[in-house]
């Protein structure tokens, strides 16, 4: 796990604008923006975007989107060794667990998910010694660049409902 300011290559900035780009995607079909991009030996091979709402699928995460459709690639459900993974959100326990299962071998993330990530904020699963594979983890790059997304997302949400909760004036005395 890497604690310490560093800097991300243009490379790797561009991975993440492209995780931002899905992100807002999702955002725009009503999802919780977090985007997704798993590359492998400099290429982009598969994106994602939140979807649970739109699949219909509790696990439609960014994180699981890409990572199916880079097995698919691959036509194996193990990757291999040197994918890395983008994402715009710290990943939550089932996502740390899809990355686990598929070998990704680096994960950055752009910003910390306060109530439920599993690498920095709640707990660090990473590290934990009874997973038969570890992944190197990064974060912070563009993180203030996601965590507004974020808060924008959820703002104009919860605002959306406060319209959708006030009475509505028809003008018809009647």
């Amino acid at each position: 796990m890497s604690d310490i300011e560093r800097e991300f290559s243009p490379l790797e900035h561009s991975y993440m604008q492209i995780a931002l780009a899905c992100a807002e995607y999702g955002a725009r079909q009503g999802e919780v923006p977090v985007g997704a991009v798993l590359v492998y030996q400099g290429r982009v091979i598969a994106t994602g975007f939140n979807q649970p709402i739109l699949a219909k699928d509790a696990t439609a995460h960014a994180e699981v989107v890409a990572i199916r459709q880079a097995c698919h690639y691959f036509d194996n459900y193990r990757l291999p060794m040197g994918c890395e993974l983008y994402v715009t959100l710290e990943p939550c326990t089932m996502c740390l667990g899809a990355l686990i299962h598929s070998r990704i071998s680096r994960l950055v993330f752009a910003t910390t998910e306060p109530r439920a990530g599993m690498l920095v904020s709640q707990q660090n699963f990473a590290e934990a010694t009874f997973y038969n594979h570890f992944l190197q983890v990064e974060y912070g790059l563009l993180a203030e660049e996601s965590a507004t997304m974020l808060k924008r997302f959820f703002r104009e949400r919860r605002q959306a409902g406060k319209v959708a909760k006030q009475p509505q004036l028809t003008g018809d005395n009647s």
